[in-house]
């Protein structure tokens, strides 16, 4: 039985209907994938972002990168998964905070005499990447985990007491407000890259 060419038209255009709801939809999907993620991005960066100063921003990341040294350490060697994550998490947290300071920070600590004491924290930064690629590498109940993560802090810590006791105070007097101003947005932009 042959179709009417008003059967036809009607096929025609519900097909055409359908493609174009589909394609709203796959839009508003995108949309909102985007908003989604911005706003995530925005959550992310917000604490040093209203932390104020470039200096009390990094000082907030270092102690939210304790905090999750903090949790690491209390796991026992049998936590496998929670490790992983929290060890995701503490990398994905410094590595954002690594990626600040290296395209701010430092290249600012040399633009004001800070060249070698900028090339020695970065050099560190080189040492931050070996240790979690070791703990990513052993086992997570491995008991020497435990040991080689305490060893990881020990040196962070001597990092960030470096940082905020002696250099980033040496660099923050340097700078005139309008420049500590700059660094502190310029900061805040390349973390929000990462965020």
């Amino acid at each position: 039985m042959a179709t009417s060419s008003t059967e036809a038209n009607t096929g025609a255009h519900t097909q055409g209907a359908s493609k174009q709801t589909m394609a709203i939809g796959a839009a508003a999907g995108i949309a909102i994938g985007l908003a989604a993620n911005l706003l995530r991005k925005s959550a992310v960066q917000a604490p040093s972002a209203f932390a104020g100063n470039w200096d009390k921003a990094l000082a907030g990341e270092h102690a939210a990168a304790l905090k999750i040294f903090d949790l690491l350490e209390a796991t026992p060697d049998g936590a496998v998964a929670r490790r992983s994550m929290l060890l995701a998490q503490l990398k994905h947290a410094i590595g954002k905070h690594a990626f600040q300071e290296e395209n701010v920070v430092y290249a600012m600590m040399r633009d004001h005499g800070l060249t070698e004491a900028a090339d020695h924290l970065n050099h560190e930064h080189g040492y931050v990447k070996q240790y979690f690629f070791d703990l990513g590498e052993m086992p997570k109940d491995d008991p020497k985990w435990l040991p080689k993560l305490k060893e990881f802090r020990a040196m962070i810590e001597s990092h960030m007491r470096e940082e905020e006791e002696d250099l980033f105070p040496r660099l923050r007097s340097q700078l005139s407000e309008e420049q500590n101003k700059h660094v502190t947005a310029a900061m805040n932009k390349e973390g929000f890259k990462l965020a």
